[in-house]
């Protein structure tokens, strides 16, 4: 693709994703069809439309698929222990504020052992944007189940099916304080690339939780189809009229409302700190 995007009224040119990524290291690991791919991209095609200098990004990211996506982008990046990235990114981002800090973390790595991590992050209300690509499995270390594997379906720790419910993650961000909270699938490329836009603009904590799909490892398990297939149904499962409100909605598997659920204005918290008077005093 060569889309051209403009900067507050300045054209930045045509978007080739090859002049953001480390040719050096291609191949990449990633399974054919994984949907993390299209998340990389998505975030990259955000980061030319706004303009963003990539000596000016920061990506951090924890242990997991997701977490070996930041490796590729041409940029400052910071690969860190597992579920750990959030508080490695608040002591870069409290230390440079001129950086646009992102965060790419996996649904283990946030919800899990980064569980608290992720409440605080969203409490604090930081700038920094984390992107939250769940593909419901830990793909990389073995395909155990997740906090956000939907009810039944198998794993190598649920070989009978997953009685646990769904943790709706867009939820624990919003009733934690995140002051932008989405949600968008790798189907809807542009509208996932927008969709991040919005939540690098935003001056505060945003997070997006990017719905992948892992084919090698859950979907082969649970008999789901190759890629093609998977993505399709995540389009399938987009019944958002099925909601009313879907702020006020739980996640629900074959119910997945996509879109900004939050978007406030509250204090940021680098800016907050930074007017302390023990702070101004040095």
């Amino acid at each position: 693709m060569n889309e051209v995007a403009t900067v507050a009224g300045a054209e930045t040119g045509p978007f080739e994703i090859r002049d953001y990524l480390r040719l050096e290291l291609m191949p990449h690991f990633m399974c054919p069809g994984c949907g993390h791919g299209i998340a990389l991209r998505a975030l990259l095609w955000a980061v030319h439309e706004l303009g963003i200098e990539k000596d000016k990004l920061a990506v951090v990211s924890g242990i997991g698929c997701s977490g070996r996506v930041g490796a590729y982008i041409d940029a400052n990046t910071f690969h860190t222990t597992h579920g750990r990235p959030l508080a490695f990114a608040t002591g870069l981002k409290l230390a440079r504020p001129d950086l646009t800090v992102v965060v790419i973390s996996g649904d283990g790595d946030s919800l899990a052992i980064g569980g608290n991590h992720l409440i605080h992050a969203c409490r604090r209300n930081l700038d920094m944007t984390l992107l939250m690509l769940n593909n419901e499995v830990y793909g990389m270390t073995g395909g155990q189940v997740s906090p956000t594997t939907s009810e039944h379906r198998l794993t190598t720790t649920t070989p009978t099916g997953n009685v646990e419910p769904v943790f709706d993650a867009c939820r624990l961000a919003a009733a934690s304080g995140a002051s932008f909270v989405g949600r968008e699938v790798t189907l809807q490329a542009p509208a996932l690339k927008n969709l991040v836009k919005k939540a690098i603009a935003h001056n505060g904590f945003s997070f997006v939780e990017v719905m992948s799909d892992c084919t090698e490892i859950y979907g082969r398990k649970n008999d789901l189809g190759e890629s093609p297939e998977m993505i399709l149904s995540q389009k399938a499962d987009m019944r958002p009229e099925a909601f009313g409100n879907v702020a006020d909605q739980p996640f629900r598997p074959h119910r997945l409302a996509t879109g900004v659920f939050a978007e406030l204005d509250r204090p940021e918290y680098g800016a907050v700190y930074r007017a302390q008077p023990a702070f101004r005093k040095g």
